[in-house]
């Protein structure tokens, strides 16, 4: 299918690997300029440099903290008008309700709900003006399903749905779309993190805890950032432009919800 895409241009935040890597190379498939962004200079030009010689698509790097307001601005003014925006940026770390103190609300809150606005909001003017735009979030399954020891992340991101949710129907009559897309477990470094913890809490090897929570989800296995990356290109696709202010699941069934 041909998504429409040869010749937009996109930021996408967080994409020297994971689903944001998984993004950027779909987008690249489909003919879209990139500036991609991530904290680890030599990791970022490793990405941007195999998405080139794969796709012959022009990859800018911008290796800054997303989530600053400093670093918000060196990505804008690189692209500060792109035709697509896939905001992503690292969860918080796991723990306990009683664990947490305001510092620790007040970076979950900035990393995965202020600095996805900020951008939103700097982007969305120049989206309308042009008559065409996509923004899709990466955000979380725990928004359907609140996940006991990602509270953070639960707090965060449910303020971003909630954002989203009345932001996306004020600009959808100017040929714009907000998204969300909520990743459940993945094959990335973030699983193995996760998975770390049931193997220090547990006391069992990482086969284990994989084979594990693999058993709770209906696919019985994680998602591949592949997969990812092309969900997320259908929703910035020219195909794509009746959807609007939705949550996609992606998560081979792992969320029970019915809705």
């Amino acid at each position: 299918m041909d998504l429409g895409l040869k010749g937009k241009k996109a930021i996408v935040c967080a994409s020297s690997k994971g689903l944001g890597r998984g993004c950027a190379e779909a987008l690249a498939a489909a003919g879209v300029d990139l500036v991609l962004n991530a904290r680890t200079a030599s990791t970022l030009e490793e990405t941007a440099e195999a998405i080139r010689t794969a796709h012959g698509v022009n990859v800018q790097t911008v290796a800054c903290d997303i989530t600053t307001e400093e670093g918000r601005a060196e990505v804008l003014s690189v692209l500060p008008d792109p035709d697509i925006l896939v905001n992503n940026a690292g969860g918080p770390p796991p723990g306990l309700w009683s664990d947490w103190k305001i510092d620790d609300f007040e970076k979950a809150l900035h990393a995965n709900m202020l600095t996805p606005i900020m951008l939103m909001k700097h982007t969305l003017p120049h989206m309308i003006d042009r008559g065409w735009g996509r923004v899709v979030n990466i955000t979380s399954q725990s928004v359907k399903a609140p996940i006991p020891a990602l509270g953070l992340s639960n707090s965060a991101r449910a303020g971003l749905t909630g954002y989203v949710a009345g932001t996306s129907r004020q600009v959808a009559e100017y040929g714009v779309t907000i998204n969300n897309l909520l990743p459940g477990m993945h094959a990335t470094d973030r699983a193995q993190a996760l998975d770390g913890g049931v193997v220090k809490a547990q006391g069992i090897t990482m086969e284990e805890a994989q084979k594990q929570r693999q058993a709770t989800i209906p696919a019985r296995r994680y998602g591949t950032t592949q997969e990812f990356g092309a969900a997320c290109a259908f929703l910035c696709s020219v195909h794509a432009g009746f959807i609007v202010g939705q949550n996609i699941l992606h998560d081979g069934g792992g969320t029970n919800a019915t809705i």
